[in-house]
């Protein structure tokens, strides 16, 4: 079973992969950068500050700042654990598919697919009440998490485990903001 799935996670990633346009390598370059999204971190923020009180929108600042300092070390500590190698590592893989990038670190779970699904979600959780179009936010993970197929660096698990592990994370964050810090620190409910 484990075989049969690490299996079609290699030709998923494969056909994927090969899927990509050199015309196109710009673009998911771009797209793979953790700088590039600097303007939707400033983004978020600023509707924080914007629709919620002063101590309320930095309690949700710092929730989320905390948030992705926790799902980096657990990222990086599951990463040790594992010892995945990337595709781009995978001599097997040479000549098969095209890489963009060579990390040398490990590839189990994918630190993009986590942090960006984590903070989104708990974006989401906040400002959904504010406003009805904050789904929107999920291209970012999305985009960002496919770019490290293009790019070659990731296989598809990486990238399911990653969002799942973000997800669940900005779950139990949001919950212990909600159930602990708004009545002990005097907050709004989001």
């Amino acid at each position: 079973m484990w075989e049969r799935l690490i299996e079609w996670d290699r030709n998923t990633f494969i056909y994927l992969n090969n899927l990509g346009i050199e015309e196109y390598d710009w673009f998911w370059s771009l797209v793979t950068h953790t700088t590039t999204w600097i303007p939707l971190f400033i983004l978020f923020f600023v509707l924080f500050l914007r629709h919620y009180k002063g101590k309320d929108a930095l309690a949700m600042i710092l929730m989320t700042v905390l948030l992705f300092g926790f799902v980096m070390a657990l990222m990086y500590l599951t990463k040790e654990f594992v010892g995945r190698l990337r595709p781009n590592n995978v001599s097997d893989l040479n000549g098969i598919v095209r890489v963009l990038f060579r990390p040398n670190d490990y590839s189990f779970f994918s630190g993009h697919a986590a942090n960006s699904f984590a903070v989104t979600t708990l974006v989401v959780l906040f400002l959904r009440s504010k406003f009805s179009w904050v789904w929107v936010f999920y291209l970012w993970p999305v985009l960002f998490s496919m770019s490290r197929i293009y790019v070659g660096v990731h296989y598809p698990l990486d990238l399911i485990a990653g969002a799942l592990v973000g997800l669940l994370m900005a779950f139990i964050f949001y919950s212990i903001f909600t159930k602990v810090l708004v009545p002990y620190l005097g907050l709004s409910r989001p």
